[in-house]
């Protein structure tokens, strides 16, 4: 087949997305097929974008065709890129949606590509109701959903809320396939090593791009609980801000707490990423709400225990007691996870049982749901 994925990918950073697009990219090459990827000249305008720097200035990913053409807020070019796909007549297009911002540009591409009766377009959705929402929001979800095909959520709450806006459209919940394309897993020993940390800390991490919604306050909070002080636990905090840092450097002022955290509020680039993940003892994902989350597949890759909050999809991807803890999204709950996690020295059964657990994320998989899709 000839397969086009509209989407971030290099140079933008576009956290996991661009890794993702491109890891899709890579496998649907290996099977046979030719694929493109259409990714964004302009995916935000600065003043929209709260993070440092949206270029990457890693190398490209290796055997790749990434076209850089597609500007979110140009009609102009919408209708020229859209276009361009319709004479191609690619077999499939592939379209990434994540928020309601890019509703106009990739309904309008997308309108046009219909019009050569030949392209199947099928979508995968991160989110369909956003997790920060506006006004105007369910109209422009349902723009961009009038011109998709079909669709692939990654978990069943995704599934729900687009059967709630569009219930005749054919769509599939397959779970969110492993991270594998950040290197091997390293010894914790050589990995500390790397970040500067000490060798015998107690380390829980928190990896990505700080939002509201994900929780890092009340992690916060409940590292200043008394039983994680006792147990000597430290935080390895790594992401950057997407917002005001301010409210979270005041609670680290307000406990005391600047010689149990390691700061690594930067950006963390692809080749570093596994650093982090063998690194800590365990993930801590104390988020307020969700739909999936691609941490939990890049710490599947790395064999690292998780401690997820029962909130959307991050239940139906971590087995409660088996490969970490799923709690409740406060700060008793995640304290309680924590502490039971070291007390009851849990790491090793975890790390042995997430082998096992692993292996229902495939890309083989995820890939053959989606192709069974447009027959």
């Amino acid at each position: 087949m000839r397969i086009v994925i509209l989407g971030s990918a290099y140079p933008l950073r576009g956290g996991g997305i661009a890794s993702f697009n491109e890891r899709l990219a890579s496998h649907f090459q290996t099977l046979g097929h030719e694929v493109d990827i259409y990714s964004f000249s302009l995916q935000y305008p600065n003043f929209l974008f709260p993070g440092k720097s949206q270029y990457s200035d890693e190398s490209p990913p290796l055997g790749l065709n990434i076209k850089t053409k597609v500007n979110s807020i140009n009609p102009l070019n919408w209708l020229s890129i859209g276009k361009e796909l319709r004479k191609a007549k690619y077999d499939l297009l592939i379209v990434r949606f994540w928020m309601p911002f890019f509703s106009p540009c990739l309904g309008t591409i997308q309108r046009q590509v219909r019009k050569n009766k030949y392209t199947k377009i099928v979508c995968i959705a991160d989110n369909i109701i956003p997790h920060e929402k506006r006004f105007g929001d369910k109209w422009l979800i349902r723009y961009f959903l009038k011109s998709v095909d079909a669709c692939v959520t990654m978990s069943k709450s995704v599934l729900a809320d687009l059967k709630m806006l569009s219930p005749r459209m054919p769509a599939v919940y397959t779970p969110h396939p492993l991270y594998d394309n950040y290197g091997l897993h390293l010894s914790k020993v050589e990995s500390r090593k790397l970040l500067n940390i000490d060798r015998q800390d107690r380390v829980i991490l928190f990896f990505g791009f700080i939002r509201q919604y994900k929780g890092l306050d009340m992690l916060l909070e409940a590292l200043a609980d008394i039983q994680i002080q006792k147990l000597n636990i430290k935080l390895l905090l790594a992401g950057e801000f997407y917002g005001d840092p301010a409210p979270y450097l005041a609670l680290i002022k307000k406990h005391h707490l600047e010689d149990r955290i390691y700061m690594r509020t930067d950006f963390i680039p692809n080749h570093e990423v596994g650093w982090y993940f063998s690194a800590a003892d365990c993930v801590v994902l104390p988020y307020r709400t969700a739909t999936q989350s691609g941490i939990t597949q890049v710490a599947y890759h790395f064999d690292l225990p998780m401690i997820v909050s029962n909130v959307g999809g991050l239940p139906e991807l971590v087995q409660d007691g088996s490969v970490g803890y799923v709690v409740e999204p406060n700060v008793s709950s995640i304290v309680n996870g924590i502490v039971s996690f070291y007390r009851h020295d849990k790491e090793a059964q975890f790390r042995t049982n997430i082998i096992d657990e692993k292996k229902k994320f495939s890309w083989y998989t995820f890939g053959n749901e989606l192709l069974k899709l447009i027959d």
